[in-house]
């Protein structure tokens, strides 16, 4: 809980300094109190978890929440160590960007850690009110406009499924408590079809925010619209938050239930795979292309959901990690390489190898993660994935996901191959020290992953 009451008061801290026109503090004072944060998540963890439910069961901080609590605050602090003089070229308000991202993860923390219905919706809209801020922050330009107003009318559109589906669900249940749920769905042999429906209703909300086709139509747009580093927060920190609410819901409640709803679920990660897999070989933009890998990336997480069972907490803990990490090198690497390049194709990326060969390492090794190669997170993670969906039986799923793992290298290896095998003219590209930091610990953990699974692999 104390993490919850610093990540909240912490972003009003924050507009006090900018009110007092304490610009230089702002940074600081939020990674020292993230750190503070994380420092409380980590010690409510314990080898036997006997957490108990706080607020006459309204959330409960178990190992579950303490994991995914901890890599959403680690990845906004990675992501927020690249925003120094980011948020300041593009607007003079820059204590706004900074205390709307904490109230965002405050929203965060809830998701991860609830139990109860209520506040699984508050979490969720005190995440997705401050991203609608965000996505469109940039007052001046039109496509963060459009950005923003694209994502505000289908996310609210997406709400509705999902709060029609939690009412139908009291209506069977009696409760919003996802124990008395999980009781009700083991009590009655017969289900009301009421029921089923507000669980259909609950999978088209969820898999919007976490951008799953056929509900991933926002994603490109709003990705290529928000501000770079608001689109990374959105691809790694909100993304693991949505699929932690979605295991943690489907596992506590609907296990039971499973021959239900994973037909449906099936049919959706198959979709997220391809949809998401071919449409980024035809981009030409980076950024874009990241933002259609990132639902390739959802039908991949989906995995640890349609294959549910005892190990799909460390599954997607891991997944998250290895795709959080390579990605936040990635869109530094695209941040450093269209301000001083102008661009953010792919041919801006031309001779990067010869001109700034750490810069090109570190990107290589986040591509490589992100295709799955082995001795990388990625594999990694991928491989308990295709482990997991093995083990029930989805032999048909994995072949699937493999055949779209190989159609993701040759997108991803486009920027590697234009790094290092493609001429460009190009100035000398630097790299600020807070970079280099981000790049050098992200990189390193990217490979320690792949080399040492065992690293993170045994948390929940």
């Amino acid at each position: 809980m104390n993490t919850i009451i610093i990540i909240s008061v912490l972003p009003i801290v924050l507009l006090y300094l900018g009110l007092y026109k304490a610009q230089k503090a702002l940074l600081p004072v939020t990674v020292i109190g993230l750190l503070a944060a994380l420092g409380f998540a980590i010690c409510q963890w314990t080898s036997k978890d006997t957490a108990e439910p706080l607020y006459t069961g309204m959330l409960l901080f178990n190992n579950f929440s303490v994991v995914f609590s901890s890599v959403t605050i680690i990845s906004t602090i990675l992501i927020l160590l690249l925003s120094k003089g980011y948020f300041e070229r593009i607007s003079r308000h820059t204590a706004e960007y900074y205390a709307i991202i904490l109230f965002s993860l405050t929203g965060i923390i809830v998701m991860v850690s609830f139990n109860n219905l209520v506040m699984l919706f508050i979490g969720i809209e005190i995440m997705s009110v401050s991203l609608y801020i965000l996505a469109g922050i940039k007052k001046s330009d039109f496509a963060s406009n459009e950005a923003a107003l694209k994502y505000f009318l289908m996310g609210a559109f997406s709400t509705g499924f999902l709060l029609f589906g939690m009412a139908l669900l009291y209506g069977s249940s009696g409760s919003f408590n996802i124990d008395t749920i999980r009781e009700y769905v083991i009590n009655h042999p017969h289900i009301d079809p009421m029921f089923y429906t507000g669980i259909a209703l609950i999978i088209v909300g969820l898999c919007f925010k976490v951008g799953a086709a056929p509900f991933h139509f926002w994603t490109p747009d709003v990705y290529e619209g928000a501000p770079t580093l608001i689109t990374a927060f959105m691809s790694t920190v909100v993304k693991t938050a949505g699929f932690a609410a979605f295991l943690r819901l489907f596992s506590a409640c609907f296990q039971p239930l499973s021959d239900f709803w994973t037909p449906i679920l099936l049919v959706v990660t198959i979709i997220t795979l391809f949809i998401g897999n071919i449409t980024a070989l035809y981009q030409q933009s980076f950024k874009r292309m990241l933002a259609f890998s990132s639902i390739s990336h959802a039908g991949y997480l989906l995995f640890a959901i349609v294959s549910l069972g005892a190990a799909s907490g460390n599954s997607v803990f891991v997944y998250a990690t290895a795709y959080s990490i390579a990605s936040i090198i990635a869109f530094g690497g695209l941040i450093l390489v269209q301000q001083q390049g102008g661009s953010d194709n792919f041919e801006s990326f031309n001779g990067l190898g010869k001109k700034n060969p750490f810069l090109a390492f570190v990107l290589t090794v986040a591509m490589l993660s992100l295709a799955g190669i082995p001795l990388t997170a990625g594999f990694i993670g991928k491989f308990f994935m295709f482990s997991g969906a093995v083990s029930r039986y989805h032999i048909g799923l994995v072949i699937v996901a493999v055949i779209n793992a190989i159609i993701s290298i040759f997108y991803y290896f486009r920027v590697i191959i234009a790094m290092y095998f493609r001429d460009g003219e190009r100035a000398e590209l630097t790299v600020p020290v807070y970079y280099k930091v981000v790049f050098a610990v992200s990189a390193l953990a990217t490979i320690l992953i792949g080399v040492y699974p065992d690293l993170i692999a045994r948390f929940i």
